[in-house]
């Protein structure tokens, strides 16, 4: 009996793998999928929520001090490690895989942020004469780790024989803005945990959610989810909210930041009694459990995990344009799309349509539910395996030809 094909060998660079993070929840999950299918080297400084039996981990060490710092060391430091295995220890990869900008070499790589996007919208928020004098060390050093990621994404992104993933159109498109990449990207969207994140578990999960958070039954709950909320659209939605003086709404924000510039925007709006600020939490699907209507019109995301997770929980969604997970939301279909972030007075109408009529809620949750269930984990880990032997495909043509000028 001939002895089966040996599995390609995959080396994955990342600087740390968990899943509670979205970039790296997704290296995890694609990891778990496809350790069957690939032999995989995990070049990383820390790994956890996955089975270490199934990987070979080459443990790279952290360097205290500022993040910039850090940064080089690491970047430095996987290259030395991956060139000792290859050259010393004669440990040839397939392919290299990256999640972002950690190496020159990769020959495939995730994009989910582009930093020469990121550093064009930042440009008021990062100049020295917009902040205070304590802050200006801290602006400062995240102005020189923007240009340094940058200055690689200019080096690396542009190359042809680089397998591209993104995680949205609107990052497709941010690649041929900045570096004119047309070519050999594909669009591979986050997955869901379907098993965690579900109607059944809303319906099941609602009336002690609800209680927990002292919420009334005949009132109406949006929720929003995530940091950095001047960004997530939070200014906008309690605007937004202020028109709904009529209704039964309350909002619930779940996520890190500093509370007091929107205490004071909503005491203004007189809108501070029907807005609750909680601690993010690992437990995330009781916050779905417990709200009515998922509200995300985010001023710029690549793909916004938490209004595919409530879609996936059966839940109407409102998120903008300008969020990159709008691209698996059919406006009017499965979810509702705000079409400028900033307009309030759009936004309170399409939340008002939604708390005036339990059918559209209904069908639009319904539908949501469908379309989140196309996007699963499984699915995902199915479109890298196809970006991995693409890689793979144009390596052995680099090799071969290499090879045939070398003889």
């Amino acid at each position: 009996m001939a002895n089966p094909a040996p599995r390609p060998r995959l080396a994955i660079v990342s600087p740390f793998i968990d899943k509670r993070h979205g970039t790296e929840r997704r290296v995890a999950e694609c990891i778990s999928h496809l350790s069957s299918d690939f032999e995989i080297h995990i070049y990383s400084q820390r790994v956890e929520d996955i089975p270490l039996e199934q990987v070979i981990w080459h443990r790279i060490p952290a360097v205290p001090g500022p993040h910039v710092l850090g940064y080089l060391w690491w970047f430095a430091a996987n290259h030395l490690w991956r060139w000792r295995d290859e050259s010393i220890r004669g440990l040839h990869f397939d392919v290299v895989y990256s999640p972002g900008i950690n190496c020159l070499n990769a020959d495939a790589v995730t994009v989910h942020v582009v930093f020469a996007e990121m550093r064009r919208r930042l440009r008021d928020e990062l100049r020295l004469a917009n902040n205070p004098l304590v802050s200006w060390p801290r602006v400062v050093h995240r102005r020189l780790y923007y240009r340094l990621i940058e200055s690689l994404e200019r080096r690396i992104y542009p190359r042809a024989n680089l397998a591209i993933g993104v995680v949205s159109d609107q990052v497709s498109g941010e690649l041929v803005r900045h570096f004119n990449r047309t070519e050999n990207v594909e669009v591979i969207y986050h997955g869901v945990d379907t098993d965690v994140f579900s109607p059944e578990m809303r319906h099941y999960r609602r009336a002690d959610a609800r209680k927990q958070f002292g919420l009334l039954e005949d009132e109406i709950i949006l929720l929003l989810i995530g940091n950095g909320w001047r960004n997530k659209g939070l200014p906008c939605l309690l605007e937004a909210l202020s028109q709904l003086g009529d209704l039964p709404v309350r909002l619930l924000v779940v996520g890190q930041d500093d509370r007091a510039p929107f205490d004071e925007m909503a005491a203004r709006f007189n809108i501070a009694a029907r807005v609750t600020f909680l601690p993010p939490s690992p437990d995330v699907a009781q916050f779905y459990a417990a709200c009515d209507i998922y509200t995300g019109p985010s001023l710029h995301d690549s793909f916004a995990m938490p209004p595919a997770e409530a879609m996936a929980c059966g839940l109407p969604v409102v998120t903008s344009r300008n969020n990159g997970g709008s691209g698996i939301i059919a406006h009017g279909e499965n979810g509702l799309i705000l079409e400028d972030a900033h307009d309030f007075m759009a936004l309170g109408k399409l939340i008002r349509s939604l708390c005036e009529s339990c059918e559209l809620r209904d069908r639009l949750g319904r539908n949501a539910a469908c379309a989140a269930s196309q996007f699963t984990w499984k699915n995902n880990a199915q479109r890298m395996r196809e970006l991995f032997t693409r890689a793979i495909l144009v390596r052995k043509q680099q090799d071969a030809g290499t090879t045939s000028v070398a003889s």
